[in-house]
């Protein structure tokens, strides 16, 4: 049940969550804490634009930094977001009570594409 006063930061929550370059920053930290050069190599994405997405995350409250000299480490602050892209994920691959996966009985944008497979790939 979703608490009605909760309601615009469960939206900011999943707005964050539905861009997919975010979702594969999350894939990456998922094994633990990152800094940017290692999220850049991981993800094949510029620094400038996983220093952004990970500002966003930071600001919605899913990831955490922390400086250690003259880096930055990232890590996931939210102890359910995993847990909810993992519910995501499992709605897209595994069959409804009933019927087809998700990703069958409907047409998936590349970027839901996108987003399940960097969560598949880092799952191992």
């Amino acid at each position: 049940m979703i608490d009605p006063d909760l309601i615009p930061l469960v939206a900011k929550r999943f707005k964050a969550l539905g861009e997919p370059a975010r979702l594969a920053l999350l894939a990456a930290l998922q094994h633990g804490e990152c800094n940017v050069s290692a999220l850049v190599a991981a993800t094949g994405r510029g620094q400038p634009n996983v220093s952004q997405h990970l500002k966003e995350l930071v600001h919605a409250g899913l990831v955490a930094a922390r400086r250690d000299g003259n880096h930055v480490y990232y890590r996931i602050a939210d102890r359910y977001v995993m847990r909810i892209c993992d519910a995501v994920c499992k709605s897209l691959t595994e069959p409804a009570p009933g019927g087809r996966p998700a990703s069958q009985s409907g047409r998936q944008s590349r970027g839901t594409r996108a987003a399940a497979k960097a969560l598949e790939v880092s799952r191992g």
